[in-house]
């Protein structure tokens, strides 16, 4: 269901406050009741951080909602957005996310690496307050786990990385030559740590003989 605001374009988001200032009004819109049943929506952003799209993707009981992620990134995909934020109220007003709120959060995070959306914050929204993941650092923690990274892209990063370790060892062998050729010809230590950006001890430790 998309959610319309009066001068919905001229909406940016810069920061979690900007958020819950946006999703507080939406939810006080909602008869009484339904402040009682768990909302889920997502807020579509371009590169400027202009709102896109506010989309109510599920409503749930007082406790729960169900999240399936393709849901979730149909109407961004549709609206071309560039970044996403997710937002989901407690009924109870305990702002403290659920293990199943980290649950869906790691998901989703990994799904919007794959669709090209990043997900920049999630927050969980009550009357009179909010919690945000990203202030917190939960967003930055889930967005490490690898629990609903495929294998394949595992397997890409683990390819990667030991590719740039392998030239970053090219690199310091290269220094490490440079050095001795540079104590060969008498430069003093200081000038060649300098210059290579090797240590003292690194250039004190290599052989000239």
């Amino acid at each position: 269901m998309n959610i319309r605001l009066n001068n919905k374009s001229d909406i940016s988001i810069h920061n979690s406050d900007d958020i819950y200032s946006v999703m507080q009004r939406i939810l006080l819109r909602e008869e009484k009741v339904d402040r009682g049943r768990e909302h889920f929506w997502t807020i579509s952003l371009d590169n400027a951080h202009k709102i896109l799209n506010i989309e109510l993707v599920s409503m749930g009981s007082f406790k729960a909602t169900i999240v399936e992620p393709m849901e979730v990134f149909s109407v961004p995909l549709q609206k071309r957005a560039v970044k996403l934020v997710l937002v989901h109220n407690h009924p109870s007003g305990k702002l403290k996310p659920s293990e199943a709120d980290k649950d869906v959060t790691d998901h989703l995070i990994q799904v919007g690496r794959i669709m090209n959306i990043p997900v920049l914050d999630h927050l969980i929204i009550t009357e009179n307050t909010y919690y945000s993941f990203a202030n917190s650092g939960l967003l930055e923690q889930l967005s490490q786990s690898l629990k609903y990274v495929p294998a394949f892209i595992i397997k890409q990063r683990y390819e990667k990385a030991a590719q740039e370790e392998g030239i970053e060892q090219g690199r310091k062998a290269e220094r490490r030559e440079i050095a001795r050729s540079l104590k060969l010809k008498g430069v003093d230590i200081e000038t060649i740590v300098a210059t290579t950006g090797l240590t003292k001890a690194i250039v004190n430790r290599l052989k000239i003989d």
